[in-house]
């Protein structure tokens, strides 16, 4: 926490706006659409949540197509699942281990040839990177596609100059307890597509009608964020260009101690971008350093250091079995490939000093063993 929160929380319990509207919902708002640059925001309760309103807006129903970045956590697909629609996974590339243009283009292609193009596309920004936005939205609009911009990640990464979460006709922000600022259990969706916002609202409050009964024409949801957590997230807001930074300095400690060890490859940032280093990922080429990811990840636990693989991807999980993928090259799944072998260091924003040189004593100390082994 950042110490700003108590007072948001303060205000919430004396005005007694607990329920999921009040000040501080909007205000919350109204921030993080100004900050993004859009015309509009819905604080929600999830990310998750905020995919799927996406999805419901563009009336993606049973049987539709959508594309979908596999190098991510399940959460950006499973709204596919929730509308009955069918996602079709696209591989990623290596210059920001985000969706291939390349590969987002064959699928397009082969799409259109068959007459089935997806109702709308969801492009991930991995781990506070963002893809190649450009290519990406050059494909949407030749094709007429609608881009889902999942920044759940993102929040306070820039590409060309530009916030993260601005580019699809919908974007979406998660503020999990684990992402970059926090309202505990939180997401929003942002649009400049104002009439989309009010819908989007509604749709989130059980679509209920104007009347003073309880009227239902249409399927609605129970997704706006409560008064309380909004407080929080503006609290947390607050502190977003000090976390932004504190993320970036232990990538680059990280960085400045372990990147010139041979087989050690970190996340690139891509030219013109800026990303929020939401988590530290490298990969690690067995042949040169002598070991894998799982050997590392092993000898941390035993440390109390706590590490992951890179996100499993989708088109690998048992959930999806049979559906269909586009790789990025015809002999190489990239996605695979980065599962396999890259790793995230504990990037916590609070980290001290003496906490990144264990973690860099521990990899270093195991890389030294395997050379003189190997």
């Amino acid at each position: 926490m950042s110490g700003h929160e108590q007072k948001y929380i303060q205000t919430a319990f004396e005005s007694n706006w607990i329920a999921p509207l009040g000040p501080n919902v909007d205000e919350f708002e109204r921030e993080i659409a100004d900050y993004v640059g859009v015309k509009g925001a819905v604080a929600l309760t999830s990310g998750t949540a905020a995919i799927h309103l996406a999805l419901s807006l563009l009336n993606i129903t049973k049987g539709d197509i959508v594309f979908c970045s596999t190098l991510t956590f399940v959460a950006s697909a499973n709204p596919i699942l929730y509308q009955g629609a069918e996602p079709v996974f696209i591989d990623s590339e290596p210059e920001t281990w985000n969706m291939s243009p390349k590969a987002l283009e064959k699928a397009l292609q082969e799409a259109a040839s068959e007459g089935k193009l997806p109702k709308a596309i969801i492009v991930v920004n991995l781990y506070g990177q963002s893809a190649k936005m450009d290519e990406i939205m050059s494909l949407c609009e030749i094709y007429r596609i609608p881009l889902i911009e999942d920044a759940a990640e993102s929040l306070g990464s820039q590409y060309k100059g530009r916030a993260s979460g601005s580019f699809g006709y919908y974007g979406i922000f998660s503020f999990n307890g684990n992402k970059i600022i926090t309202t505990s259990g939180g997401g929003m969706l942002v649009s400049n597509d104002n009439e989309a916002i009010v819908r989007a609202r509604f749709l989130a409050t059980q679509a209920k009608e104007k009347t003073i009964h309880y009227e239902h024409v249409e399927r609605g949801y129970n997704y706006r964020l409560s008064n309380v957590l909004a407080g929080i997230g503006r609290g947390q807001f607050e502190v977003l260009e000090q976390r932004v930074q504190a993320k970036r300095e232990v990538f680059q400690y990280y960085y400045e101690h372990l990147a010139h060890l041979p087989g050690l490859f970190f996340m690139p940032e891509l030219e013109g971008t800026k990303s929020n280093r939401w988590l530290s990922a490298l990969t690690i080429d067995e042949q040169l350093t002598g070991f894998s990811v799982s050997d590392l990840l092993v000898v941390m636990e035993e440390e109390n250091i706590e590490a992951r693989p890179v996100w499993k991807p989708l088109h690998l999980q048992p959930l999806f079995e049979g559906t269909r993928f586009y790789s990025h090259d015809k002999h190489e799944d990239i996605a695979k490939r980065l599962f396999e072998t890259g790793i995230c260091l504990p990037s916590g924003s609070n980290l001290r000093e003496e906490d990144l040189e264990r973690v860099i004593h521990c990899v270093k100390s195991f890389y030294k063993q395997n050379i003189k082994v190997g």
